[in-house]
């Protein structure tokens, strides 16, 4: 009797332990990569339950979600010879499960070294100012290049990002001195052009006055009105100034 239930007690073990090497759970964003006896099954498992055959088969979880790789501070000397120290953010999915398991050995590894490479690559084509004023249209190019490097391995990167763009010091003291001489250069710009504006100005006046000589003293009159308008101030008023104003010259209206 005693044999029996050892026998018995055996099997109940031998169930239970075939049982939780033989069933599996996948979260929805996962798949389960089977290889029977080597082989590579043709389909992922999973969301859900599934069944494997212990000893057979052996099962490779893959994550479907979008996995973010900080890129390491890459030193890089850019077109015009000023180097940087750049560093850069990509996110990246999974869309082919088998792919990502059989034709790379670690996609995590492998990703993050095309990322590095291409970020040297690509920011050493470029001048400083592109780098700094047009971080869109770069990030553009480091996304194409990425994702067409890594679609063989079942990898789809939706994203690349230029972080941070470290320039020497030497460099920002000279940028600062460049920008400095610029707004000087335009202030003088604007100013030569306010003077030209009114140079034109004056010399419409002029071409007013020489056809109505009576519109510089009616212009001085004014002006004498404005300084009048304070109590302290004392105006000398030239006679000769409404001369005309009181005496007409024979067959010249005023």
């Amino acid at each position: 009797m005693s044999a029996a239930l050892v026998i018995v007690a055996v099997l109940l073990f031998l169930v239970v332990l075939f049982l939780f090497s033989a069933i599996k759970v996948a979260r929805e964003y996962e798949r389960g990569i089977i290889f029977r006896l080597g082989r590579l099954l043709p389909e992922p498992k999973g969301p859900g339950l599934f069944l494997l055959i212990p000893v057979v088969d052996r099962m490779v979880k893959v994550d479907l979600r979008t996995i973010t790789l900080t890129v390491p501070p890459q030193e890089v000397i850019t077109k015009d010879n000023v180097p940087v120290r750049v560093n850069a953010v990509a996110y990246f999915r999974i869309v082919a499960p088998k792919d990502a398991i059989v034709q790379i050995e670690n996609f995590m590894v492998a990703t993050s070294q095309i990322a590095q490479t291409t970020l040297r690559s690509v920011l050493g084509q470029h001048v400083l100012d592109e780098l700094l004023s047009e971080r869109e249209k770069i990030n553009a190019i480091l996304q194409g290049i990425i994702d067409e490097s890594t679609a063989p391995w079942g990898i789809k990167v939706s994203i690349v990002e230029v972080k941070d763009v470290e320039i020497p010091a030497s460099m920002q003291r000279a940028m600062a001195r460049q920008a400095e001489a610029e707004r000087e250069r335009r202030a003088k710009i604007i100013n030569a052009e306010g003077e030209f504006q009114a140079a034109e100005r004056l010399k419409d006046a002029a071409a007013v006055i020489g056809e109505q000589p009576v519109a510089l003293q009616l212009r001085y009159l004014q002006t004498l009105l404005e300084l009048g308008s304070s109590q302290a101030t004392t105006i000398v008023f030239p006679v000769d100034l409404i001369r005309p104003f009181l005496e007409k010259k024979a067959g010249e209206p005023i």
